[in-house]
């Protein structure tokens, strides 16, 4: 019990791992033509999909309407966030080392204020991608955005946009969780052991 703590600390640092291993956001489209939906996956540095030739189906649709091509490697997000979550694993097993609760909380609200930064960031994107149509589109409705929502359901046109965290955006939520139990129960045993001396 008396190494509760550390031991929350370092399972919150090693569930971002998981980011690297599973998709954190997903997009899924559906439509008459596409009943069980086309469904696009975010990872911490890469876009793709339910399967090989989404973002693909994705760009021919996007045309359509002028939107402009998802090319994964003009989003800068990719190619630097996944360092960020490095830097944030390595120091939340050095406060785990450490195993002071003012560190454990510290990590934490870092995490919810990256987590915020990047949900920020995100929606930015989409308003960009939704908002700012081409001028030689194929289909011109005057007035419309094609914007997904940052979370939840929304109809576009013909289509109904789902926007939803993916597995490893759930084990971020699951390492916020942690850092604040490890917080938590590092000060619960501190306070006891001042109550028995």
């Amino acid at each position: 019990m008396k190494q509760l703590g550390r031991l929350l600390m370092i399972a919150a640092a090693l569930s971002l791992l998981m980011l690297f291993a599973f998709p954190m956001w997903k997009i899924i489209l559906y439509a008459p033509q596409y009943p069980d939906g086309v469904e696009m996956h975010i990872w911490i540095n890469k876009i793709g999909g339910s399967t090989p030739a989404t973002l693909q189906n994705i760009n021919i649709l996007n045309h359509y309407v002028g939107m402009k091509y998802i090319e994964p490697d003009d989003i800068p997000e990719l190619q630097y966030f996944q360092y960020v979550i490095m830097g944030m694993i390595a120091l939340g097993l050095l406060a785990a080392i450490a195993n002071r609760k003012g560190l454990f909380l510290t990590w934490t609200i870092l995490l919810v204020v990256l987590c915020l930064i990047g949900l920020y960031d995100f929606y930015l994107w989409e308003y960009d991608y939704g908002h700012n149509l081409s001028d030689t589109a194929p289909i011109k409705i005057d007035g419309a955005s094609f914007q997904p929502p940052l979370i939840g359901k929304k109809d576009i046109l013909n289509f109904v946009a789902v926007s939803l965290p993916h597995i490893a955006g759930y084990f971020v939520g699951l390492s916020i969780l942690l850092g604040f139990s490890a917080w938590w129960f590092k000060g619960k045993n501190a306070r006891n052991e001042k109550t028995t001396l």
